[in-house]
């Protein structure tokens, strides 16, 4: 399967935006409202970079991990890392199961995969409070439904 430019963009803003979240949290953990926007829109350009790349999407996924391991705290970083992997697998099982609109599986997925990624973080990186889950899960579920919305417009 040849690979346009937008393939490469989509692979591209996929995989940053998880580092930059993954490390960006371990240097500023006191954003972590900001973190967890970034989050909701990582959870849809997963559904977009799986729309352009299928199933090679969790090998994007296994990539960004290990970078966001390397380049960040390794605390936060493996927290962040393993909290995305279940949550995106939750997320890749529902938008590839789901034979609705991609807007709609944009939706779905972010609403089962926002509290797990961020019950999972909390637990893992051992910060859990019910303020810290509910600012996270907030965040997480605004941005991915404001996403979601727009690709309803744009996509359909």
């Amino acid at each position: 399967m040849a690979f346009d430019r937008n393939h490469w963009r989509t692979a591209g803003l996929y995989m940053g935006s998880v580092v930059m979240v993954n490390v960006g949290f371990s240097l500023y953990p006191q954003l972590d409202w900001l973190w967890s926007l970034v989050v909701g829109g990582v959870l849809v350009l997963r559904d977009l970079a799986q729309r352009s790349w299928g199933h090679r999407t969790l090998a994007l996924m296994l990539v960004a991990a290990l970078l966001s391991y390397l380049l960040g705290s390794p605390r936060f970083a493996l927290a962040s890392a393993l909290a995305f992997l279940i949550s995106e697998t939750i997320d890749w099982l529902i938008y590839s199961l789901t034979k609705r609109p991609f807007a709609d599986r944009v939706l779905i997925s972010v609403a089962f995969s926002a509290p797990v990624d961020t019950a999972c973080f909390l637990l893992l990186a051992s910060i859990w409070s019910w303020p810290l889950f509910a600012i996270g899960l907030g965040a997480k579920l605004l941005s991915g439904v404001g996403l979601s919305q727009i690709l309803r417009y744009r996509i359909g």
